[in-house]
């Protein structure tokens, strides 16, 4: 399926690794899409990673979904583009 398509995140290739910032837990899922469908993840269990480190990559991109608390104060807003270890997305 295409990475848009509320589905895709159920059908779809898909890894998922939960962080724990600072006693906060956050789930990142990369989800491959239609022409993609190839995710490498370098995260493994008990890895120790600090901002800026690589969890993996989409081959030719699709889709990453974050959860974060309720509490979060969202810092982006729909549509802007983001750059990993630049973009600020949230605060908790």
């Amino acid at each position: 399926m295409v990475a848009i398509h509320p589905k895709s995140s159920e059908k779809n290739e898909r890894t998922t690794v939960v962080t724990n910032v600072e006693g906060t837990k956050i789930l990142t899922r990369q989800i491959a899409g239609f022409i993609a469908r190839r995710i490498v993840s370098y995260a493994k269990e008990g890895n120790v990673m600090k901002a800026g480190d690589q969890m993996g990559f989409i081959k030719f991109g699709s889709r990453v979904d974050l959860f974060l608390p309720k509490e979060s104060t969202i810092q982006v807003i729909k549509g802007q583009k983001v750059k990993g270890c630049e973009t600020i997305i949230a605060k908790f």
